[in-house]
């Protein structure tokens, strides 16, 4: 049973902030009991205050050894009884400590529909340049499990967003932004009803 989420987040956290807000709601039958950030200046720091979440900064800065800043984030994650961890926009690979023991319990949302435009580099507005550049008729949100390589995990669910003769990376971006909000309030609400089985 999935009680007590768990979210790692580089930046702004707007994804992470509709999960919460659907957990408070009851939409989500759980609740976030810690945010990490491997940014101090993240967003989230002030979101996590807000909602009284406790908040921990652990990156490179914190740990200079990769080994103990695994360890570290690991440990936060059990210290506080994390059952399922959500990568939400965050920049940085977890690592293989904490991978293999949250196996097959962390998930993580990339801004296309995998396998395209995923991997090494392919994050924020690069991701909609691009798709445009291609000459893409759709793109959408991919949900999966994360692993040791970028955006190769197994596909938990897709949605597809309509590409518009007129867009722009920056409006492609904004559209796609407000359709991961919602797909993935609706499946992490799915994983913890077992709908969705990870």
């Amino acid at each position: 049973m999935i009680n007590n989420l768990g979210f790692l987040v580089s930046h702004n956290g707007s994804n992470m902030q509709a999960i919460i807000d659907a957990c408070k709601s009851g939409d989500i039958k759980a609740k976030t009991v810690i945010i990490i950030s491997n940014n101090s200046r993240s967003g989230v720091i002030f979101k996590a205050k807000q909602a009284g979440i406790p908040f921990y900064h652990l990156s490179s800065d914190t740990h200079s050894n990769p080994k103990e800043l695994d360890a570290t984030i690991l440990d936060a994650l059990i210290k506080y009884h994390v059952d399922l961890v959500i990568l939400a926009g965050y920049d940085r690979k977890l690592g293989t400590k904490t991978l293999g023991y949250y196996r097959g319990k962390v998930i993580n949302i990339h801004p296309s529909l995998l396998p395209k435009y995923g991997g090494p580099g392919m994050w924020g507005i690069r991701v909609h340049q691009a798709v445009l550049a291609a000459g893409e008729k759709e793109t959408g949100v991919s949900i999966h499990l994360a692993n040791k390589d970028y955006d190769r995990g197994p596909l938990i669910a897709q949605t597809r967003v309509p590409v518009l003769p007129d867009d722009t990376p920056e409006t492609l971006a904004i559209r796609v932004l407000e359709r991961e909000h919602s797909f993935f309030v609706e499946t992490v609400g799915k994983i913890i009803d077992g709908e969705i089985r990870l």
